[in-house]
């Protein structure tokens, strides 16, 4: 699940170093030493510390570098035009897919807020963004397939993505369905049942 960076473009300082920073941080936590981190990236800590304030920064900036692959990853795509169910479905199987890899540590952003505990922590700004822009995923979707508290179900869908990637994780296994078939239970509940053109 890194950041793949294209081989036709040099790659700056900065990127290189964020890209070494989500990868590390992903795989060892944010705890990993300034010195770890710029060995990975091949930059000098004067180089880091005329980019970013802090670690801290560093951190949050290698977050919201990852977020558009991450994003990507899990959501369908702009010309999917399956109904809302089968949409936010989707979500989970991709969910179950990447759980089932070797190197799953589950979702980035919930384990870095996790990590830095501070609510007002740079990172923590940046997973509360982008969880919430989960949430609104699910919320338009539920919206569309006409639920009746859109609101509550997008919530109930990020509580069960974020539980699911979490269990993966405690585990050390794959779902086996488990993501799935949870979210489906959640959307059967509100109503928003499989059709058989579905």
């Amino acid at each position: 699940m890194t950041h793949p960076t294209p081989a036709t473009h040099p790659v700056s300082t900065r990127d290189r170093l964020l890209d070494a920073a989500a990868e590390l941080f992903y795989r060892e936590g944010v705890g990993v030493g300034i010195d770890a981190l710029c060995r990975r990236a091949g930059v000098s800590k004067r180089s880091m510390y005329q980019l970013f304030g802090s670690k801290d920064e560093v951190v949050a900036a290698s977050l919201d570098r990852r977020a558009p692959a991450y994003q990507a990853l899990l959501l369908p795509p702009a010309d999917d035009d399956r109904p809302p169910r089968a949409r936010i479905l989707h979500v989970f199987e991709r969910l179950e897919e990447s759980a089932a890899e070797p190197d799953f540590r589950g979702c980035p952003f919930v384990a870095a807020a996790v990590e830095v505990k501070s609510p007002e922590h740079p990172a923590s700004l940046v997973a509360r963004r982008n969880k919430d822009a989960l949430t609104a995923f699910f919320r338009r979707e539920a919206e569309r397939a006409g639920a009746a508290d859109p609101a509550l179900l997008a919530r109930q869908l990020t509580v069960a993505f974020d539980g699911a990637s979490a269990q993966a994780v405690v585990q050390a296994r794959g779902l086996d369905g488990l993501a799935v078939a949870t979210a489906a239970a959640l959307l059967d509940a509100a109503g928003l049942r499989a059709r058989p053109e579905d």
